[in-house]
């Protein structure tokens, strides 16, 4: 596939996942043995069966509404891109896939954050998500120790302002 196919491929199906919540239609764009892997946390699945329990009960569904994603740099190969983006959301719900076990906080987070995603086939085959789960934890005031190097906010604002 081309760049530009690539990235029009990926942006359907972050479409489908943010704006839509349709899973079915986010799974129509995987390969039938894709999986996610949401790193700081080990959230995620293998192959469409776990995918679709994943995206349906612990992704789409627990999204706060007033989720966003700021795009701040893509990089596009052969079979694979790398996109960094400001993600923000209102802690308004738990979020088994970000805060397993953690209870709605209302506390307004921002993080920048990394996917890699993998294609074969002309769809999505895996991708690989990072963030700082230390920057997410002080936002929603879980980590409270001005002694520790954790910093909120500031860490997606000083990305933005670099791009």
């Amino acid at each position: 596939m081309s760049a530009s196919n690539l990235s029009k491929l990926w942006e359907e199906h972050t479409v489908h996942e943010f704006v839509t919540r349709d899973t079915e239609r986010t799974l129509g764009t995987m390969v039938e043995d894709a999986y996610v892997n949401h790193v700081p946390v080990m959230t995620g699945g293998c192959g469409k069966a776990e995918l679709r329990a994943f995206y349906s009960t612990d992704f789409i569904s627990k999204m706060p509404p007033d989720t966003k994603l700021t795009p701040v740099s893509r990089t596009v190969g052969e079979d694979q891109l790398v996109d960094e983006m400001i993600f923000s959301f209102t802690h308004t719900e738990e979020m088994p896939w970000m805060l397993p076990g953690v209870a709605a906080t209302n506390q307004h987070v921002e993080i920048p954050l990394v996917v890699i995603v993998k294609f074969r086939d002309g769809k999505v085959a895996h991708e690989h998500i990072y963030w700082d789960q230390g920057s997410v934890l002080k936002q929603i005031g879980l980590i409270t120790d001005a002694r520790l190097p954790v910093f909120g906010a500031e860490t997606a604002r000083k990305v933005a302002a670099g791009s």
